[in-house]
């Protein structure tokens, strides 16, 4: 098979690349990525080894390059996980958000539909359907997203829906609860915790903390993917989530017992604009195709933060990055006087 990943050099992206060059040795794997803050070409290390791997710099929303590269390696599947991502940032920026996560996914079923791709699939995730008080989400509840980042996301969804409908094109959309695990950029809450306490600095946790997520292993997400690509039915949605809910006060409290440091750490900062409180998936979809997680969440925090604790080469320049800086800036100018 002949592969086009795009955003692989992202965190989930590049895990997905490692998984689908080990699993399948005979693919083609091209990955397109725009290399902004979030996609780091160290995450493509092991791949760039591989003979089967090539890479392209560019963006999903031109056209033009997103056809030459598969005309140039026919590609047969395109795997989209190139978007933006961290909800605070587009608080600040929801222009960036709407470009890429509607604009971007546009461009790319238009690609789909002319070159006539055998399958894509579209990385999305379970903040599209806003926060639920007791129960779990279905793929078939509405869309009730409640940021900047979590409606681009849904108008990505929808487009791929739309052109199912429109064009029959052979599409499916994966919605993943909160990943986690090596890679991830040190801006979403467990590597930020994780770095943040490995350096002494505070941790700040929004509000009461109480916030509930479901949290998925990296590896995991990753197999129900190609879980998904390989033997779902096209036009479908499909929930990934393992289960493992826990709150915000809870992870922050176990990553720092994991790194024997004190909860005085902990600095309660005034709670983000528009926080959804509580995401729970149902997953009985995906596990009706023969996906389940096979990682326990205590083990994969572990690993994950002793990963962190071994490799500050990796997460220290980019703490010490121009966007870091910038971002917590724009954070201490949003919260001044509270």
């Amino acid at each position: 098979m002949r592969l086009l990943i795009t955003g692989g050099a992202g965190f989930i992206g590049s895990h997905y690349v490692d998984l689908r060059l080990k699993r399948y040795p005979r693919d083609l794997v091209v990955v397109l990525d725009k290399l902004t803050y979030a996609g780091n070409p160290a995450n493509l290390a092991g791949a760039r080894r591989n003979q089967c791997f090539k890479f392209i710099k560019g963006d999903i929303c031109e056209a033009r390059t997103v056809e030459r590269i598969i005309r140039k390696y026919r590609i047969e599947v395109i795997v989209n996980f190139a978007a933006e991502t961290h909800v605070d940032r587009s608080i600040l920026s929801p222009e960036d958000f709407a470009r890429t996560d509607v604009l971007g996914t546009q461009t790319l079923l238009g690609a789909v539909r002319k070159n006539k791709i055998k399958r894509f699939l579209q990385i999305s995730t379970d903040e599209v359907y806003g926060s639920i008080e007791r129960g779990a989400f279905r793929e078939t509840n509405d869309l009730k997203p409640s940021s900047p980042y979590s409606a681009s996301k849904a108008g990505g969804d929808l487009q791929v829906l739309a052109y199912r409908h429109t064009y029959d094109l052979p599409v499916l959309i994966a919605r993943s609860s909160n990943n986690f695990g090596p890679r991830q950029y040190p801006e979403k809450l467990i590597p930020l915790f994780v770095t943040n306490a490995l350096t002494d600095q505070a941790l700040p946790l929004y509000g009461d903390g109480l916030n509930t997520r479901d949290w998925l292993y990296v590896e995991d997400n990753c197999l129900g993917l190609d879980c998904i690509l390989e033997k779902g039915v096209f036009g479908e949605v499909y929930n990934l989530g393992a289960g493992n809910t826990r709150n915000n006060l809870e992870i922050t409290h176990t990553i720092l017992k994991l790194l024997k440091k004190s909860i005085g750490l902990i600095k309660r900062v005034p709670d983000r604009l528009g926080h959804d409180r509580r995401y729970a998936l149902n997953t009985r979809k995906i596990r009706d195709l023969g996906w389940q997680p096979v990682w326990p969440f205590a083990k994969a925090l572990k690993d994950t933060v002793e990963w962190y604790q071994a490799h500050p080469e990796w997460w220290q320049p980019l703490k010490s990055g121009e966007y870091m800086k910038y971002y917590r800036q724009q954070y201490h100018e949003r919260h001044k006087g509270k």
